[in-house]
């Protein structure tokens, strides 16, 4: 493994990074923290040069959690079959590396926070801490889910809060709705896992409660979800046009639960990777129509 990762030069590497991070699932919180930005622009005004810095921000703040997230599971992922073949176990990424790609990327995530505004900076640590803290939290709590869904709805609080330089009603109610359909579609993601995190002693909900008490919950938190997007255009003054994307989200997350079941988890990365980038495409689309 090392005379290999020694062979490989820094172009690959960073490309077995950017493979590892899962680089193109930050479209998953980047459209909300868009979308938050946009209501925000409302009453404060927007530039070109605060969106361009939101983009970076949100990019590399998940490079630096993914980043984390990986070097801190290799030797759990190189236990499970399922990932076994992610890039550090496999031996195509190396461990000093990846902590120098994660670490370059908390410092433009804090260097884009700081040119964002004072506020955006305070907060950033909190972020972080929240974002890297996920990765340890399922070897103490099957909570993790949760944390992960807290720790993504902070996205479009940080893009409010870049706009409007304070805090409000409106990204606190995005908050609650990124963060409980990220911890449902994490936890239908997570039922691959479940034998396998019993025999570790990971925790997690569907180790916890098994599969279909897993699925249970991750409905929950959905409707808890669906709940948020109804309350959504009341707070945010959003036109009846909104109404029309908002029957879009609820259908295609009504369809990630019809799809998937205690006793087939075959279509689980449909559910996960291709339904819920629709979800969150359509909200940001939602919402820009719904304002303009």
């Amino acid at each position: 493994m090392t005379e290999r990762i020694a062979e490989d030069g820094p172009t690959h590497q960073a490309r077995a990074f950017a493979r590892t991070i899962k680089l193109s699932h930050s479209i998953f919180a980047l459209p909300f923290a868009l979308a938050a930005a946009a209501l925000a622009a409302v009453d404060h005004g927007i530039t070109l040069w605060q969106v361009g810095w939101i983009l970076v921000a949100m990019v590399s703040a998940r490079s630096a959690a993914m980043g984390f997230n990986r070097i801190v599971d290799r030797d759990i992922d190189g236990r499970n079959p399922r990932t076994a073949t992610r890039e550090i176990p496999a031996g195509e990424l190396g461990v000093a590396t990846a902590w120098g790609w994660t670490g370059a990327s908390a410092v433009v995530f804090f260097a884009a926070s700081w040119l964002l505004g004072p506020l955006c900076l305070l907060l950033a640590p909190v972020a972080l801490a929240v974002v890297w803290g996920y990765s340890l939290a399922k070897r103490v709590t099957w909570w993790c889910h949760i944390i992960l869904g807290v720790a993504l709805g902070l996205a479009p609080v940080g893009a409010w809060v870049a706009i409007a330089g304070e805090l409000a009603v409106l990204p606190v109610l995005l908050a609650w709705i990124v963060g409980t359909w990220v911890a449902g579609f994490d936890i239908i993601y997570s039922c691959q896992d479940a034998g396998f995190d019993a025999e570790e002693g990971l925790h997690s909900i569907p180790a916890r409660f098994g599969l279909a008490g897993a699925l249970w919950i991750s409905l929950t938190l959905h409707g808890l979800t669906v709940a948020g997007l109804a309350v959504l255009p009341f707070v945010a003054e959003l036109s009846w046009i909104y109404w029309l994307g908002f029957a879009a989200m609820a259908g295609t997350l009504a369809y990630e639960h019809w799809i998937v079941g205690p006793d087939d988890l075959s279509r689980v990365d449909k559910a996960f990777f291709d339904l819920n980038g629709y979800v969150s495409l359509a909200f940001f689309g939602t919402v820009l129509v719904a304002l303009f």
